[in-house]
């Protein structure tokens, strides 16, 4: 006879908070690996980067502990501010002196935030609060697709003028996700995936950087001294990892080839270092993740819980697999940062406290009633 269920408190998701702290040591290790030598000849100091890393962790184990107590039903109270907030942030930011050409980073004392992370956390909450408020009318196309995607439309536009690509992509991809997950019919989200299509080949196309990214996508090794160079050093050093790797710290690629390699090209170092092992390592911790984050959404005990723990495992492990695709030649070569792994204080106090709300929502997931 099956037992009754209850909604009494669990204790958190221990299995998941184990994956986080792995996936942040491990990304520990890597980071230290692929940066040590660009830090020494910058800074004079191999540790570098791997102190403002260290502070950022600390802050985002921080939010991990405070997310992870906070009810996250509470989170539904701070939707609407949060979403104005980070819209003109968003629109701040373009008043920025640019860096590398783009104005992406709010400058903090000797810190840069980047606010199109925090969009990432602002967009999941904005649509598991909207979608459960109008659950009755998400099969209608203008309560289930325009309103939500006008708002979500907002965040991306202002994203694209930084000029970012591939953060508004990694976002419509998650917000189809979770209007899937949230009960909107397929067919309204085949529309607007179909009308998206072309303002993304626009998009593509409108800058010669991006027109010759694409190129280089389609033919690498045709300029490989050239436009083809980041993703040709790429994809030598993951084949030169073999099975085993070349050792821990044994990289080449790190050794000035690449601009940076301790951000958005940290896999191909993995893969030199650690070989299809280690690569294979990452590939099944981010897929038990996925998996978990997936069991923790399936056992909510209401559908904004539901909703917000699949928007978020969604948004870490897809950005982890575009990463890993991009810089194995899988997609053109966008600037999205691998989540615990690459170097970048915002990327990492999003993701972790990402992991904090997920750890709330499985400390209230439906339990079967003790006897």
């Amino acid at each position: 006879m099956m037992k009754p269920l209850s909604r009494r408190k669990a204790a958190p998701d221990y299995f998941l908070l184990g994956l986080s702290l792995i996936l942040l040591v491990f990304g520990w290790v890597m980071l230290y690996s692929a940066s040590a030598i660009m830090a020494d000849k910058q800074y004079a100091d191999p540790l570098f980067y791997l102190k403002r890393q260290g502070l950022f962790s600390l802050a985002g184990l921080g939010l991990m502990a405070l997310f992870s107590r906070i009810p996250y039903g509470r989170l539904r109270e701070w939707v609407w501010p949060l979403l104005a907030l980070t819209l003109m942030v968003l629109v701040a930011v373009l008043f920025t002196s640019p860096i590398a050409g783009v104005k992406r980073w709010i400058r903090i004392g000797p810190f840069g935030l980047q606010p199109a992370e925090f969009a990432k956390l602002t967009m999941v909450l904005f649509l598991a609060d909207y979608l459960d408020r109008k659950r009755s009318k998400v099969s209608n196309f203008t309560q289930g697709m325009i309103v939500p995607w006008a708002v979500v439309g907002l965040l991306l536009g202002l994203i694209s003028l930084q000029p970012d690509l591939g953060t508004p992509a990694l976002l419509f991809g998650v917000g189809l996700l979770v209007l899937f997950v949230g009960g909107t019919r397929f067919h309204h989200l085949a529309v607007v995936g179909l009308a998206a299509m072309p303002v993304l080949l626009y998009e593509l196309l409108r800058l010669p950087y991006r027109r010759a990214r694409l190129m280089t996508f389609l033919h690498p090794f045709n300029d490989a001294g050239g436009t083809g160079y980041q993703l040709v050093q790429s994809l030598l050093a993951v084949g030169a990892g073999g099975w085993a790797g070349q050792g821990l710290g044994a990289s080449k690629i790190k050794l000035m080839y690449l601009p940076a390699p301790h951000t958005d090209f940290i896999f191909p170092v993995l893969c030199e270092e650690l070989g299809l092992l280690g690569a294979v390592a990452v590939l099944c911790l981010f897929t038990a993740l996925l998996l978990r984050g997936i069991r923790i959404a399936r056992g909510a005990p209401d559908l904004f819980g539901m909703l917000l723990a699949s928007g978020l495992t969604f948004l870490i492990c897809l950005q982890a697999f575009f990463n890993i695709a991009m810089s194995i030649g899988l997609m053109p070569t966008k600037g999205l940062p691998l989540p615990f792994f690459s170097y970048g204080g915002s990327s990492l106090l999003v993701t972790l406290a990402a992991m904090g709300i997920l750890l709330n929502i499985s400390r209230h997931r439906v339990l079967p009633a003790s006897r």
